[in-house]
């Protein structure tokens, strides 16, 4: 769950008194603004994830209107929410919410909430980032220097989408800095073209990734992780397989709604 999460780039509490926090100190920043035509509020992602034929697991995504607002900033919540379906829950539940309150503008997260249940293995984080001092509160005492406009792992999906594929080419790397786990990951990611694919809803024309490795991070190859996403103005991921000890999973696209943009769907003819 944590190799597909982290590379999409790539899978709420109540803030009031860190928003108050987030006030005080220093002067408003300015901040650069993100061109963003690839989502907006309303929109709904649905994937499936499977082992082999035998889907083990459902991943919603959401974007929705905030009223929160920090440092007089618009936000935006993003909602990612993972569970085990059918047969596979007598013997591995899982039951995940991931949730951001991300700058409307800039699209860089300001709050960060991880609640984890796999199999009784429980995770729960409450992160306040300063953007405005490059840093992060782990809500747990200790504070973190960051990057400017660092990521957390939902927010990285989204902002991911907002970069230009266009005029990539074979072997380009782009990188986003997502902190996780008390921790700074320069996640990059490789461009390896663009191929048409089948999925269970269609044919898709799709920009091809995979992670570039890292020694002692998450995958052991290039060959562990490969993401494909829309080549339209979505540039939605639509489907990712990761290699295991044992098999493959991969996670599927399967429904949606409230897009931005038609999608890149072959036609039949």
């Amino acid at each position: 769950m944590k190799k597909l999460a982290l590379a999409l780039l790539a899978l709420g509490a109540v803030f009031t008194s860190h928003a108050t926090e987030l006030e005080e100190g220093d002067s408003k920043n300015e901040f650069k603004a993100i061109e963003n035509k690839a989502f907006k509020p309303g929109e709904k992602l649905v994937y499936r994830l499977s082992y082999g034929i035998f889907d083990a697991g459902e991943a919603v995504l959401t974007v929705d209107e905030s009223e929160k607002e920090v440092r007089g900033r618009k936000l935006w919540r993003v909602r990612g929410v993972g569970k085990t379906i059918s047969a596979f829950e007598w013997f591995y539940k899982v039951n995940d919410r991931y949730e951001s309150y991300m700058d409307a503008e800039g699209l860089f997260p300001w709050l960060f909430v991880r609640r984890v249940n796999e199999g009784g293995y429980k995770i729960e984080q409450d992160y306040t980032f300063f953007q405005h001092q490059n840093k992060v509160d782990n809500g747990a005492g200790k504070k973190f220097d960051v990057p400017n406009m660092v990521q957390d792992m939902i927010s990285s999906f989204y902002f991911a989408r907002t970069l230009d594929y266009d005029k990539a080419k074979v072997g380009d790397e782009f990188l986003v800095n997502i902190f996780l786990d008390d921790e700074l990951y320069p996640t990059k990611i490789k461009y390896k073209g663009k191929e048409v694919i089948k999925t269970r809803t269609g044919k898709y024309r799709c920009h091809k990734f995979a992670p570039v490795v890292q020694e002692g991070r998450v995958f052991g190859s290039e060959d562990d992780l490969t993401v494909w996403i829309t080549d339209d103005g979505n540039k939605i991921p639509i489907m990712a397989k990761a290699n295991l000890k044992v098999g493959s999973m991969k996670m599927h696209l399967v429904e949606w709604e409230g897009l931005s943009n038609p999608m890149s769907k072959v036609s039949k003819r």
